[in-house]
């Protein structure tokens, strides 16, 4: 008899968790469309505990479950590639779109992979042309 009163008890304890578990997951799907400024208010940390605060709550949002999270100031970039951030206009690993990777000697000016150390046009960096008839040479202009 109190074998089986376990058993029941135990079941009991079982199906409860197991409804929980349940509302936990469809409560967690429904938090993928929080707002940019709900998302920034759990980037402020003003008023919670001392473990909290040594927390980086933003670290844990990824771009792919949060799109809007690359809008924020503190963001590396506008565009989400591969669940990071990132700016496709200026990174090498993601030039002009995702996963775009630039030669060694290549670095990514306006979304395009450019060689400035020969480009009249970047020459030593991006948007640095050289004057009408000069050459770009080791990334500087007429060098000689």
């Amino acid at each position: 008899m109190k074998l089986l009163k376990l058993f029941i008890a135990l079941s009991t304890m079982a199906t409860i968790a197991a409804l929980q578990l349940d509302s936990y997951n469809e409560n967690s799907d429904r938090q993928s469309g929080l707002s940019l400024s709900e998302i920034q208010e759990v980037a402020s940390l003003r008023g919670v505990g001392r473990v909290l605060a040594q927390q980086n709550l933003i670290a844990n949002l990824t771009c792919n479950k949060f799109p809007r999270i690359c809008r924020l100031k503190t963001s590396p970039g506008p565009d989400c590639c591969n669940k990071k951030c990132v700016n496709v206009k200026k990174d090498r690993l993601n030039c002009g779109m995702c996963g775009y990777k630039c030669k060694y000697t290549e670095i990514c000016c306006k979304g395009q992979c450019v060689n400035v150390s020969f480009d009249k046009r970047n020459c030593g960096g991006c948007k640095k042309k050289c004057k009408k008839g000069e050459f770009c040479v080791y990334g500087m202009c007429n060098y000689a």
